[in-house]
């Protein structure tokens, strides 16, 4: 809980301190054992915004955030949220190829989502298992699994975007003792690091350009360069390096097929210190649309990097191609950073968020992570063996028909004690304000997050009393409740 402590002595509003708990209880505060083996961890914190890992990140990030809410209220929430004339292109995630991997995983998959009334798919490309050995050299399983993939979302109207990252190791920049233990058939800490030169990466994603024309909808360049675990673009000098590869793809991609879109930043920071530092570097009129990746406080997220453009003069659309929760509760409390929830609240999060997001006019693309449960991780939609979550029917129905109301902020107060205890609901994504008044005097204000299960239970100091209290809690895209005692 996030808590803004005014006193109640004075008839003016004045806040005191902030108060910031991260996490409901000491298990969430647990780190567990989060591996980076598995190409699809879902993310440690941003580089010079948190701590090392994802589990550590909220501290940093949330007291920005709390921050900007508490000084703009009105012009944060509110700014950009009217109405869309259309809801944003709606997706999943699903699995790209991987060496091994049959075409008709991606038949099962595009059929999937063709269920699930998808627009979008996102399916990560790595250019070490396309060209491994040699520029202009491709791997020809890799080629049809990607030729198979594309085809079959053609057939049901479905467009495509590739992530394309991994270099190969005759591209990588790595160390020469990183370097020197690269293999082209086995994974490598060599292919996290960007190519020597930005080059070779234009030339195989204008390739992809070329060769899928109108049936790609969007390339991604790279995937998640201000990741603090390096698990995608290791090194120093991250945001300069990136700004490089952007420069050198953009032109090359439109050149072969100018009606893609090509996605820049793939962030997973939304302070906006990256974003500020890919700005510095150059990164003007060589992207169409910035890609965004936030699974903690989803929509407050989205807002404030949308701030950080705007105040740049940066008036692309963004594309949330990442986000989810895993339905790992209660088997475990953390699962890759992330808290656990249970079915329930993981569709009951999926429906929200999305219909939140069918206002949002800057928001052109929403791809939740992810179709199926894979590596012991529980976002899929689907179970390991293909059987439908709860999920599952959520995101089909908010796929068919998006437009519509969040749940509403539920409210109600009890006296315990000599205090007044306000508890209730809301939806997922964003931070939650409470104002109490008392006698219609506003006397105490509090910022807080929601629990795991979209709970909450916020008790007002007891000089406040018991009695002639008029409590409002608000979210930004639901709306407020009040209640009197």
């Amino acid at each position: 809980m996030i808590a803004t402590i005014i006193p109640a002595s004075t008839n003016t509003t004045i806040a005191t301190c902030i108060q910031i708990h991260v996490g409901g209880t000491a298990q969430d505060r647990s780190r567990g054992g989060v591996g980076v083996t598995s190409r699809r961890s879902i993310y440690a914190a941003v580089m010079h915004d948190s701590a090392k890992t994802r589990a550590g990140r909220p501290r940093r990030r949330v007291l920005a955030l709390a921050l900007s809410l508490a000084g703009g209220l009105a012009l944060v929430l509110y700014g950009g949220a009217a109405p869309a004339v259309a809801a944003p292109a709606g997706g999943v995630n699903i699995s790209g190829f991987y060496p091994g991997a049959s075409p008709r995983i991606a038949d099962r998959e595009i059929a999937a989502a063709h269920a699930l009334h998808a627009t979008l798919v996102r399916a990560q490309l790595t250019w070490s298992d396309l060209e491994p050995l040699h520029p202009g050299h491709f791997d020809s399983a890799a080629l049809a699994f990607t030729d198979r993939l594309v085809a079959d979302a053609a057939a049901d109207r479905i467009g495509v975007i590739l992530v394309v990252d991994s270099s190969p190791c005759w591209a990588s920049s790595a160390p020469a003792d990183v370097l020197r233990r690269c293999s082209p058939s086995r994974s490598s800490d060599a292919t996290s690091w960007p190519p020597r030169n930005p080059a070779d990466y234009a030339a195989v994603t204008a390739f992809l350009a070329a060769r899928y024309g109108t049936h790609l909808t969007a390339l991604e360049v790279w995937n998640e360069p201000d990741q603090a675990n390096e698990i995608y673009f290791a090194g120093r000098d991250k945001a300069r390096r990136y700004a490089s590869l952007l420069r050198a793809a953009y032109p090359a991609i439109k050149q072969a097929n100018p009606g893609v879109t090509v996605l820049g930043g793939s962030l997973v920071g939304s302070s906006g210190v990256f974003l500020r530092a890919l700005y510095a570097a150059g990164i003007e009129g060589y992207y169409d649309a910035l890609a965004v990746h936030y699974y903690t406080l989803t929509l407050a997220s989205v807002r404030a990097i949308h701030a950080v453009q705007i105040a740049n003069g940066d008036t692309k659309p963004l594309w949330l191609d990442e986000f989810g929760w895993s339905s790992c509760y209660p088997q475990h409390r953390i699962q890759e950073e992330q808290a656990c929830v249970t079915p329930r609240v993981q569709a009951a999060n999926i429906t929200n968020v999305f219909r939140s997001l069918a206002r949002v006019r800057y928001v052109a693309a929403d791809v939740l992570y992810q179709l199926q449960n894979t590596h012991g991780e529980g976002f899929g939609v689907q179970k390991a063996d293909g059987a439908h979550k709860r999920a599952f029917n959520a995101l089909a129905n908010v796929l068919a028909s998006p437009i519509g109301s969040p749940e509403p902020v539920r409210l109600r107060l009890r006296r315990t004690g000599s205090a007044v205890q306000a508890v209730g609901s809301a939806p997922v994504g964003d931070y939650m304000e409470l104002q109490a008044f008392v006698h219609g005097i506003l006397r105490y204000k509090a910022l807080f997050t929601l629990d795991r299960f979209n709970r909450y239970a916020i008790r007002l100091p007891a000089i406040l009393g018991t009695h002639a209290i008029t409590v409002r809690v608000s979210q930004p895209w639901a709306g407020a409740a009040t209640a009197r005692i």
